[in-house]
């Protein structure tokens, strides 16, 4: 068990909190692997060059990253005030959501299962040193 009043437990834990911009989203329907495609492309590069990466990469994914890249810049520059053109992409990564699960008719009244995957794409903003 954790040691101290609730309040300090608390306070503690939001000491260490991560307090670098950031943005993610929930439940896109792409799958992990063709998500880290896309962000593997644009890890560790400053914020213009990542969306223009974005804009003409032909995947899927990329529509969804640059949204969530767009919502990540505008929470920095509305929510802890940084200048767009000093940031760059800290840490970005897809983690596996839920499966839908679907049935294919298949010849002889077989069932083939479609898996549906989804993924959790999280980017991580940070100012240049």
């Amino acid at each position: 068990m954790a040691k101290g009043h609730r309040s300090q437990i608390k306070r503690e834990r939001n000491a260490q909190k991560d307090t670098r911009p950031s943005a993610k989203l929930s439940y896109a329907r792409v799958s992990v692997q063709k998500a880290c495609f896309v962000l593997d492309a644009i890890r560790g590069k400053d914020v213009q060059t990542a969306l223009a990466v974005l804009t003409y990469n032909p995947r899927y994914a990329s529509g969804v990253i640059k949204k969530l890249l767009e919502s990540a810049l505008a929470n920095a520059e509305n929510n802890n005030g940084l200048n767009p053109s000093n940031l760059y992409i800290a840490e970005c990564f897809a983690n596996k959501g839920p499966t839908m699960k679907r049935v294919r008719p298949r010849a002889q009244g077989r069932a083939y299962r479609i898996e549906k995957q989804m993924s959790h794409i999280t980017i991580v903003l940070d100012e240049k040193k």
